[in-house]
């Protein structure tokens, strides 16, 4: 298991790497998101284990216990707040456990359900990250008392996770517009724009949202956004 309390290997953290020997396990079915928490991780020392799924999670806790837990709220199985509330349950408790929106909401959402913080997107600063994960550290945590040097480095994920994005959105879009699928499509897109700072789509998913909440007929925003989507796979084959 991967955990600072029964991991016999010592963690020596350095003022350029603080987060070193720790292991974070990102639940985030975004590509692109989670491209931008592996370089995150990467600048700050900390190994990477990705889930894209509430099931995919679940296995992998069964299995071991990472130091940190990221967990995107909007998931295509459910809610991440089903996965806080779950670790939150369990004994031995994961050591630190954050969610991560793209909704203006979120944040109490995750915290009332158990979380220990949260990180809105989109997640890109170094500084942020670290100094998040390092205040919810033990206080003996090695981490927690060296000079570091603080960092306003912004990591820009690779626009390749951008496109694989937009490929799982019209894959979504093609299959299925129940209910559902477009509360899930919703907060997909929503959670992407905001990390890729596409306006545009941003709008047009948020357009979509209020019309979804509205019980309102889809065709008009549903083809918006897909042709939305579609414009973006075309530009960044082109790239």
């Amino acid at each position: 298991m991967d955990d600072l309390t029964q991991n016999a290997t010592p963690h020596y953290p350095r003022s350029d790497r603080p987060l070193f020997g720790l292991t974070v396990l990102v639940v985030e079915d975004s590509k692109f998101a989670c491209e931008g928490i592996r370089l995150l991780c990467l600048r700050s020392g900390a190994r990477i284990r990705r889930a894209d799924c509430l099931r995919s999670a679940r296995r992998h806790l069964q299995v071991y216990r990472p130091s940190v837990v990221i967990i995107d709220l909007g998931l295509p199985d459910g809610n991440g707040t089903e996965l806080i509330e779950e670790i939150n349950a369990a004994s031995p408790r994961v050591g630190i456990v954050l969610a991560t929106s793209g909704d203006s909401f979120g944040e109490a959402v995750a915290l009332a359900a158990g979380a220990d913080g949260f990180f809105a997107k989109p997640l890109v600063s170094l500084s942020v990250f670290q100094e998040k994960i390092l205040s919810l550290m033990p206080k003996d945590y090695a981490g927690t008392d060296i000079v570091r040097t603080v960092s306003n480095e912004n990591v820009e994920p690779d626009l390749i996770a951008f496109q694989d994005d937009m490929a799982h959105a019209a894959e979504v879009l093609q299959k299925d517009t129940a209910a559902q699928q477009v509360e899930y499509l919703t907060l997909f897109l929503r959670g992407v724009a905001r990390s890729a700072s596409d306006d545009a789509l941003l709008d047009a998913t948020e357009r979509l949202g209020v019309a979804h909440k509205q019980q309102r007929q889809l065709t008009s925003e549903l083809a918006c956004v897909a042709g939305l989507v579609q414009e973006r796979l075309i530009d960044r084959t082109v790239v």
